[in-house]
């Protein structure tokens, strides 16, 4: 005889049918596609009123680099593609060491293209794999949209026994925040326009916020001046030419010399920009930016409050 898996039943907004999409298959196709992008409108309010909360998720993230500790994403489903993709694009971005940023995504890296759907409900493996590779000082950062899958929980749980800072999204007001959890991060983006399936408002809401947490934690590294990405690994051709105007828009100084500060730097964009910018010889400009951890606006400062700087 055949034992039926267990079954659970997920009290969430987001399981929930929601009245405004009740005749959408009996729609035109256009009318269709509003009605999704009304629903889509919904999402950044529902990230707005969440702000204070992931503020201080920046600001746990931001210490734990700073400190010499990582970062860990952790999430099943969508929520785990969603963070294996905001974690690939920290690199080429903005440039970061290997390791800032893991990700822990349940039914490993295959479920990335294939879903592996029962990884979810394992807590246990979640939490081997924060004993594995997360250490105190860390912070770790869990996605799930109901606010329950046991494989996120599990792993903060286990990393919160551990020593680290954590942190859940979820898209259910109506969850208790979880024993493991530092920083309860809820966006409540309401019914889906087709019943439970969070990969539509619930994951536009996560990837609101990964891409929102992750910025700002860069910015805030000192990964970028102004708004400009100075940290960018100039890896190909195009990228070489937004590395030169970057370097012209942040000096107001001309294409050749800009050109000629970069052959000094070597291609740092960073050493390029404080010795143009600070009037200091190439070799004070990389001492500067290594006494501040590569931050551009604070080797700046160092070297206007030590004098160095000419301009």
């Amino acid at each position: 005889m055949t034992v039926p898996r267990q079954v659970v039943h997920v009290e969430s907004p987001t399981e929930r049918r929601n009245p405004r999409t009740a005749e959408i298959d009996r729609m035109s196709t256009l009318d269709i596609l509003r009605t999704i992008n009304t629903e889509d409108h919904l999402v950044p309010g529902a990230v707005a009123a969440a702000l204070p909360h992931l503020s201080r998720a920046v600001d746990a993230a931001t210490e734990a680099l700073r400190t010499g500790h990582r970062v860990h994403y952790v999430g099943a489903g969508t929520s785990g593609r969603l963070a294996t993709l905001d974690a690939a694009e920290l690199k080429p971005t903005f440039n970061i060491p290997d390791g800032w940023f893991q990700v822990h995504h349940a039914g490993g890296s295959g479920a990335f293209a294939t879903a592996a759907e029962g990884a979810e409900d394992d807590d246990r493996a979640g939490a081997a794999e924060m004993v594995r590779d997360a250490r105190p000082g860390d912070f770790v950062l869990g996605l799930a949209a109901s606010g329950r899958t046991p494989f996120v929980l599990g792993a903060l749980a286990a990393a919160r026994e551990l020593g680290a800072t954590t942190a859940l999204v979820s898209n259910n007001p109506d969850a208790v925040r979880p024993p493991g959890v530092d920083v309860h991060i809820t966006i409540d983006t309401g019914p889906e326009a087709i019943s439970g399936s969070t990969r539509m408002k619930a994951g536009t809401a996560q990837k609101i916020v990964l891409t929102a947490f992750s910025t700002a934690v860069m910015i805030k590294m000192g990964r970028t001046y102004s708004n400009l990405m100075v940290s960018m690994r100039a890896s190909n051709a195009k990228l070489r030419g937004r590395t030169l105007r970057i370097l012209r828009e942040a000096t107001g100084l001309d294409q050749q010399e800009c050109s000629a500060a970069l052959i000094a730097a070597q291609g740092d964009l960073k050493v390029a920009m404080v010795h143009l910018l600070s009037g200091v010889p190439v070799d004070a400009a990389t001492k500067a930016l290594a006494d501040t951890n590569g931050h551009v606006r604070q080797a700046l400062g160092l070297l206007n409050a030590t004098g160095a700087a000419t301009a």
